[in-house]
């Protein structure tokens, strides 16, 4: 029986690699790459003669089955596109099949870009909570951020360029004018770290059109961070009833805020406009 090797491979700079990864994809029987064009620039740059077949989100389900028949005789090696594979990257449903199997699944650690863009960021590194990519509709990413509104460890989460500033949105609607770290194109030519609040963000990438891919480091929840249970968005309705909103004004603003739905929340408005308010 093989061994399911998941290999780190550079974010960018081809020189960010382990001699255990280049040693690793010399012995293996089969390279299973994300991107077969980025894999056969790095392994022409070291050497690398191995066999590759495509592994990626749209063959992921059909090419695990003829990778766990060649994982009973020989060894493979699992590389994505950029970093370690499985994090926000093709590779968890083959690596929980290898382990349903009993083949032995080895780590070859190696970049990452979310550490890097935290160490990077100057925000605290203590603790942190890697969001991957947020969710492209508005609906599911407002209701994703609600869920970490009161997470006190710095967040870390992956975007592309053009969602890059309805993203910054949503934050400053939902977390507020959080401190950020804006990290793009990390060990590339073009590196570059911008930090400062969300707002800054905002009218930075306004100035300077979004490129490339990027990580964002954002600070977590101060003391007094909105809750957004079932306690906390009653507080929010009878805050916005009190000031004159109707039901649905206040409704749609919480809901909008919390990510969840405006019909729980309408429900509550009513219960709270049918009772005193003080």
């Amino acid at each position: 029986m093989g061994t399911l090797y998941v290999v780190g491979t550079p974010i960018g700079n081809l020189e960010d690699i382990t001699l255990r990864a280049l040693r690793v994809l010399r012995e293996v029987q089969l390279i299973a790459a994300e991107d077969t064009r980025k894999a056969h620039i790095l392994l022409e740059q070291y050497a690398i003669h191995t066999p590759v077949t495509s592994f990626f989100e749209g063959n992921e389900r059909y090419k695990t089955a003829a990778l766990l028949e060649t994982l009973e005789t020989g060894d493979v090696a699992l590389i994505s596109e950029a970093g370690m594979p499985g994090v926000s990257d093709p590779g968890y449903p083959l690596i929980q099949a290898a382990i349903a199997r009993d083949i032995p699944v080895v780590p070859v650690p190696g970049p990452s870009a979310h550490t890097a863009a935290l160490v990077a960021s100057g925000l605290p590194t203590d603790r942190f909570f890697f969001l991957g990519f947020l969710p492209r509709k508005t609906s599911e990413r407002q209701a994703q951020l609600a869920e970490v509104a009161t997470v006190r460890a710095t967040l870390v989460c992956y975007e592309a360029p053009h969602r890059l500033k309805a993203t910054l949105e949503a934050l400053h609607a939902i977390l507020g004018n959080r401190p950020i770290a804006l990290c793009r194109e990390l060990t590339k030519h073009f590196e570059e770290v911008w930090r400062g609040d969300v707002e800054g963000a905002l009218n930075h990438i306004a100035a300077h059109p979004p490129r490339g891919e990027y990580t964002l480091v954002i600070g977590g929840a101060p003391e007094d961070a909105v809750r957004w249970d079932d306690e906390g968005v009653r507080a929010a309705l009878a805050e916005r009833l009190r000031n004159g909103l109707s039901r649905s004004q206040a409704a749609r603003e919480v809901a909008a805020l919390s990510g969840r739905s405006r019909r729980d929340i309408y429900a509550l408005a009513a219960a709270i406009a049918d009772s005193p308010i003080r």
